[in-house]
């Protein structure tokens, strides 16, 4: 028996639509990054590209579990003396929370090319509203019917 191995123009993409209001930022962006590696499709290839697009919407809506707000640091460092700069998840929520979810997307992609790949795949919207209706994305269930 033969193993299959998919080819990058065999790959079919999809659009989904992920939900963040009222769900942990974490377990939003694991779904996320399973859509977005391709991890739950039969044909998946681990060195193949094959993830879908991934629109997440009400990322402003998401929450953190425990103290995170608080204890959480969103850091950045310039590469000069003195140049670290910390920013609470409660100030990083309210100010820009599509950069706190996209954050943890990628922290849960592989480190390697195809991480840049996917990220490019994922669309995430502080608000409800999206510009994709184009695409026709489904709202993405799991199978166990969690969302």
């Amino acid at each position: 028996m033969s193993t299959f191995m998919a080819k990058q123009q065999e790959i079919e993409r999809g659009w989904f639509i992920l939900d963040a209001a009222g769900r942990p930022m974490g377990r939003v962006a694991a779904q996320a990054a399973v859509l977005l590696h391709g991890k739950h499709k039969p044909e998946f290839t681990p060195h193949v590209d094959g993830g879908d697009h991934v629109i997440i919407v009400n990322a402003a809506k998401a929450v953190l579990t425990g103290n995170k707000l608080d204890q959480k640091y969103y850091r950045t460092h310039s590469g000069y003396v003195g140049g670290l700069k910390e920013t609470k998840y409660r100030t990083l929520m309210s100010t820009r929370p599509e950069l706190a979810m996209k954050l943890a997307v990628k922290g849960m992609l592989p480190k390697n090319k195809h991480r840049d790949w996917a990220l490019g795949r994922l669309k995430i919207y502080a608000g409800p509203e999206h510009p994709h209706a184009g695409q026709k994305p489904q709202v993405y269930t799991e199978v166990n019917g969690n969302v």
